[in-house]
């Protein structure tokens, strides 16, 4: 079947939105790490991918640091969040990960790390949490669940049901 010419670009936006492909305005794909988050949600993203500004008010990045990736608590970290992802998703969390000190990416020279570190931050943009130790996914969603924007989330939710 052919499509008229008119309905071709309504028939594209539907198949791009039914898989999850984000397209920018000149009809690019786009590969953002925010369309690329918003596609899949449990993708874990590398420090040198993301610009933390992208994500302000619409997700709360949960950044992993180390020196190499064969630090224990650094993969002690990944394995309690994997573990639990689903939990991470429901309250828009990007992970990002940083094992690569001598790159020094922007988020290493704003966050400043000392070997590992786990740190929230808000939908705002501000540091909402920093821990020298390995947190697990239980801890960290009390924390996000006791910040202002998550409450109102909560509140929102609870009121269009």
């Amino acid at each position: 079947m052919t499509l008229p010419n008119a309905l071709r670009p309504s028939a594209i936006l539907v198949v791009a939105l039914l898989s999850g492909t984000a397209f920018a305005a000149d009809g690019e794909t786009d590969n953002s790490a925010v369309a690329r988050w918003e596609a899949d949600k449990t993708v874990i993203f590398d420090a040198s991918e993301v610009n933390l500004d992208d994500f302000k008010w619409i997700a709360r990045p949960v950044i992993v640091f180390a020196d190499s990736e064969a630090v224990p608590a650094y993969r002690t970290q990944l394995e309690l969040l994997k573990a639990r992802m689903d939990e991470l998703v429901l309250r828009d969390v990007i992970l990002i990960t940083d094992t690569s000190p001598a790159e020094r990416s922007d988020i290493r020279k704003k966050l400043r790390p000392r070997g590992f570190m786990l740190t929230v931050i808000g939908k705002d943009g501000g540091i909402k949490l920093r821990k020298p130790f390995p947190w697990d996914v239980r801890e960290l969603s009390r924390q996000i669940d006791k910040m202002p924007i998550r409450q109102q989330e909560i509140r929102d939710r609870l009121e269009a049901e």
